[in-house]
């Protein structure tokens, strides 16, 4: 287990949660970190049917019991996801009870919280029921929004009371998922090492080693999470609260996300199902993480002490031809301008890029021990993927090979955070790069 000394420090760095409680029989504290943290305040426990079951009735139940004035609300939908909608009904439940919230629930419930007590100016309370995501203490909502995912600014709970036995009983594809969403910080990682040598994100310490210093830690143990052990699924929700902590450090997703999770987001924005059913955000990013960590493995294999530097400059093209691209390779996505508006934010002239690939060009052997230090081989990643029971192959969500190439030019400019594709465009070897995971003896031979 993650020791108590190493969660003090990282609540000690955290800006919005400063309470984090977690073991068996954690329900039982509920009201009483409720009263320190919310005095004299009313409470609406927010739960769904499934939460309701498996904590929601119980934390109501002993809120009553101990005195504080207690509501609550049950979305009625039995399937249901992050959408704006569901942001207004569970807003307006909290406004007109004039309570705190309780979010009692996985990442849904609680993002819908998060968002709703932002807007009333409010913090909140939330009691996890499954290690699925690592939204629960991060600072943010993904939130669908006029046909767009969306991640929202608003803090995250001011406190965590997490009852490590409803956690570890919750369904192995939800345990499964958050490994998976845990895991693409290790290509995330990367990619935002690439951010800071380019001086467009630099890297933010204590965000960094709050969550880095322990994922190999957190990950090892694919076999008991798949299983259900309680400590092994501990450690997993452990990992999952920090990287949301290091959200918060950051103000920002760029420690938990990157392109691993834009496949995600494309799937999400273009309503894909398989089985006539939406496919969970940590399966979603299974596969991006996947893919990711094959684009490393080929670039890693690159020798890149004698790229021409002066040609790939020489030959970058102007913003407004950047711009065109973006148009039209989203003419026909749900937003249009999402492209266009990303190369506005992220665009950097010949000059920049000359002096971004000498470093490369100069730093290559430095750099690629550090990636490849930082970034799984694909067929690890795949090997703990299919040990814990996500997703290890794009099929196993429905997507064909050759569906996923075709994302990958939406997912180098659905936001405007740097990242190796970004990298392998000014270096002139993004086709190459994407033809050796999709062809021959590629990960993904299609």
């Amino acid at each position: 287990m993650i020791s108590k000394e190493y969660l003090n420090k990282a609540l000690s760095l955290a800006t919005d949660t400063k309470v984090f409680e977690m073991a068996d029989g954690a329900l039982e504290r509920v009201p009483e970190v409720f009263r320190e943290n919310f005095p004299g305040r009313k409470a609406i426990v927010i739960a769904d049917c499934n939460t309701w079951k498996a904590a929601g009735e119980e934390v109501y139940s002993r809120m009553l019991k101990s005195g504080v004035d207690t509501s609550r609300f049950l979305i009625p939908d039995e399937h249901f996801h992050a959408e704006w909608p569901y942001v207004e009904m569970v807003e307006a439940q909290v406004k007109s009870s004039g309570a705190i919230a309780v979010a009692v629930g996985s990442g849904v419930i609680n993002d819908l919280c998060k968002l709703s007590s932002f807007h009333l100016k409010q913090p909140y309370l939330c009691v996890p029921t499954a290690a699925s995501v690592d939204g629960y203490s991060s600072f943010g909502a993904s939130i669908s929004y006029q046909g767009l995912k969306q991640t929202f600014d608003c803090p995250a709970p001011l406190a965590i009371v997490a009852d490590a036995s409803v956690i570890a009983a919750a369904p192995a594809v939800m345990t499964a998922a958050g490994y998976a969403d845990l895991a693409a910080k290790i290509p995330c990682g990367a990619e935002w090492m690439i951010a800071d040598l380019f001086g467009t994100e630099p890297i933010v310490p204590d965000a960094w080693h709050v969550l880095q210093d322990v994922l190999d830690k957190v990950l090892s143990n694919p076999e008991g999470v798949a299983t259900g052990d309680k400590d092994a699924v501990s450690d997993l929700f452990i990992g999952l609260t920090l990287s949301g902590i290091a959200m918060q450090i950051a103000r920002s997703s760029r420690p938990a996300s990157c392109t691993d999770h834009l496949f995600s987001h494309y799937l999400d924005m273009t309503g894909h199902r398989f089985n006539g059913e939406l496919q969970s955000h940590g399966f979603q990013v299974a596969i991006g993480t996947l893919t990711m960590c094959a684009f490393f493995d080929e670039f890693l294999k690159m020798d890149l002490t004698s790229l021409d530097v002066d040609k790939c400059a020489a030959a970058w093209p102007t913003r407004e031809q950047e711009q065109q691209r973006a148009l039209e390779l989203f003419k026909d996505f749900v937003s249009p301008r999402l492209g266009y508006d990303s190369i506005n934010v992220k665009y950097a002239d010949a000059d920049e890029v000359r002096v971004q690939l000498a470093k490369v060009r100069d730093q290559w052997p430095e750099l690629k021990r550090k990636y490849r230090a930082q970034v799984y081989p694909f067929e690890k990643m795949h090997k703990l993927f299919r040990t814990v029971g996500a997703p290890s192959d794009p099929a196993d969500i429905g997507v064909s090979r050759r569906q996923l190439k075709a994302m990958v030019p939406f997912t180098q400019l659905m936001r405007h955070r740097i990242n190796l594709l970004d990298l392998a465009k000014r270096g002139m070897f993004y086709d190459e790069l994407v033809e050796a995971v999709f062809s021959g003896d590629g990960a993904w031979k299609i």
